[in-house]
């Protein structure tokens, strides 16, 4: 079986929170939240491994929350490798509120690495690809500031160099640059898909990524379930949706999808 290789440019430690009630404006009293080393890639790695894949998650990791972050990624199992870096990692906040049923997500932008940094993690990259039997190449999550324009686009061309699919999930002008590089599947959530296409319709917005170079997209709409979308079938696509909505933090939900 074939490796699942993910990078995650700007992991983040999750915190999720649970609220009787959110009264804006006030206080609550809350318990130990639930701490997990997370970000796009790093939960496509787990559910993957959960699965049964060879998998090998990447990322780079700095400062006291990125020895948080590595201390609980060693302990969940999943097979990885962090890079280290100068800039800490970012947090992600999660307020579930257990009477109005709805979670509140609050995401740290992160911080920028240095050119040698983001060197290391490509060279990481390529060392994962040549040494691991790769199968597929991930790339997900969103980019920290500063980070080079052109990161999505080169995942897909080592991919494409490799002979295996590039998978890319991400959001505003990254997905752009990944459909325009060519990659095999896209997969942002239906607001991500909007916003970075400026179409009217799920459909027009996931033919516009196809007309740029992508051969599928795969667009997760919450409750309404996920629609695919692809280059061989510009007369229609796929949907499914479960017959009732699942409850609870939707954290990682459509990076699992």
């Amino acid at each position: 079986m074939k490796t699942v290789i993910t990078v995650t440019p700007n992991p983040a430690i999750d915190l999720s929170y649970h609220v009787a009630g959110i009264t804006p404006g006030s206080s609550h009293r809350i318990g130990t939240p639930l701490s997990r080393a997370g970000g796009k890639g790093l939960n496509v790695a787990r559910v993957a491994h959960q699965l049964g894949h060879p998998v090998l998650a990447l990322a780079p990791t700095g400062g006291a929350v990125g020895a948080e972050f590595a201390a609980e990624f060693r302990n969940s199992g999943v097979p990885h490798r962090l890079i280290p870096v100068a800039a800490e990692t970012r947090r992600s906040i999660a307020l579930v509120d257990t009477v109005g049923g709805e979670t509140s997500i609050f995401n740290e932008e992160g911080n920028p690495l240095r050119p040698a940094e983001w060197q290391a993690l490509a060279a990481a990259v390529v060392e994962a690809l040549d040494g691991h039997g790769a199968g597929v190449l991930v790339g997900s999550g969103s980019l920290p500031p500063g980070a080079p324009a052109d990161f999505y686009p080169a995942l897909v061309r080592l991919a494409l160099d490799a002979g295996i699919p590039a998978v890319v999930d991400t959001s505003g002008p990254g997905i752009i640059a990944a459909a325009r590089a060519g990659a095999d599947l896209l997969k942002p959530n239906n607001h991500e898909l909007l916003d970075a296409t400026r179409e009217s319709s799920l459909e027009s917005a996931a033919r516009h990524l196809i007309a740029l170079g992508a051969k599928t997209v795969l667009v997760s709409a919450g409750a309404e379930g996920m629609l695919a979308f692809h280059h061989a079938t510009p007369g229609g696509y796929w949907s499914a949706r479960l017959p009732e909505p699942l409850s609870g933090n939707p954290t990682g939900a459509g990076d699992a999808a």
